[in-house]
């Protein structure tokens, strides 16, 4: 299963669809959970890390054969370094869980909606993943495999405080529920510090394509609950969700008023991104995403003809990485070579299509 998992664009969050779908790209669950009397992996050794792989291997095993949401298990250093960070450029698993180390794994689902880290910072870090604005979706079943596992494993917890977590911001429900949205307009019309700045003060962290200390390459960014303790799971997502929405709102505003403002000026924009992912000779990633955000914008104002109308832009956003570049070729390249093959696949990707 994870040759094909490495080998497509498409995973569960890049299908267009969902509520909002336009601007907000996908919603993640995360749990974090640590089994009872086995140290946390910021204090293992070789054997408790080796205890907790093969205790949760086996629930896996038990659980499939329930009938449960099939998991395939896999040790991460078993796995080729392209692999792993192909599965980071997925979201799959973390910077962490790429690099190498004998203990840790991974269970996955077939359509890439599940992903459960072990041996991360926690024990266990349980991810699920929906299109569009669906946190209550995305919880119901981060919310069954958590059940599922639970009733298999002792995780720690206690009476008064929750779950217990290796950070103390985990501590509590253990629930980061975050979305990761696309917000040109607020970037161009130079509102996204101010908006990010009242999200912190609300409790909500803005982090950047690939998590924290990661940059808003492309205008893609993270947000997500800070606290997790004395709040209900119900609480953290109808606030994400809320805060969400208004944020979706002023993106649609600021979107309207360059329609209206700086017609010219925005087609010349997606115009010219447009006209570089069709015709470039070389192109590097970041590159690669601010040239989609801008055609992203393009689309979803209808400034394109009808032939890129529901061209999904959104599996482009995993071809521009440089590990799958190179499963995608089938060979390990230098950023040059890299940068050559990126510029060719896009023009095949954007050979039809034109402006209103």
């Amino acid at each position: 299963m994870i040759k094909k998992i490495v080998a497509r664009t498409q995973s569960s969050w890049t299908k267009q669809e969902g509520p909002y779908h336009q601007i907000v790209l996908s919603s993640r669950i995360r749990l974090a959970r640590n089994l009872c009397k086995l140290p946390m992996p910021a204090f293992q050794n070789e054997t408790s890390g080796f205890s907790v792989l093969e205790k949760v291997k086996s629930v896996a095993e038990t659980l499939n054969r329930q009938g449960n949401e099939r998991l395939y298990y896999y040790r991460l250093n078993e796995l080729p370094a392209l692999e792993r960070q192909i599965l980071l450029e997925k979201h799959l698993i973390s910077p962490e869980q790429r690099e190498d180390g004998v203990n840790k794994g991974l269970l996955i689902n077939k359509d890439e909606s599940i992903s459960i880290m072990i041996n991360e910072e926690d024990h266990l870090r349980i991810q699920v993943f929906c299109a569009g604005l669906q946190l209550e979706k995305a919880w119901e079943l981060a919310d069954q495999i958590d059940d599922a596992l639970e009733s298999q494993l002792k995780f720690a917890f206690d009476e008064q405080i929750g779950y217990l977590t290796c950070c103390p911001t985990n501590v509590g429900t253990g629930l980061r529920a975050s979305v990761m949205i696309h917000v040109p307009a607020l970037v161009l019309t130079q509102q996204a510090r101010k908006v990010f700045s009242s999200l912190g003060q609300l409790g909500v962290a803005v982090r950047g394509l690939y998590g924290e200390g990661t940059e808003g390459i492309g205008n893609l960014y993270q947000i997500s609950n800070q606290v997790t303790l004395g709040k209900t799971e119900g609480e953290i997502m109808q606030n994400l969700t809320e805060l969400t929405i208004q944020l979706v709102e002023n993106e649609e505003k600021a979107r309207q008023w360059l329609l209206q403002e700086c017609t010219a000026q925005l087609k010349d924009r997606a115009g010219r991104a447009f006209g570089i992912l069709q015709n470039a000779a070389i192109l590097n990633s970041q590159e690669a995403l601010n040239f989609i955000s801008d055609v992203k914008m393009g689309v979803d104002l209808g400034l394109f003809e009808d032939q890129l109308q529901g061209f999904n832009l959104n599996e482009l956003l995993v071809l521009a990485q440089p590990g799958f570049i190179q499963r995608y070729m089938g060979k390990v390249m230098d950023s040059s070579e890299r940068d050559i093959t990126r510029a060719n696949l896009f023009a095949q990707k954007f050979r039809t299509g034109g402006m209103k």
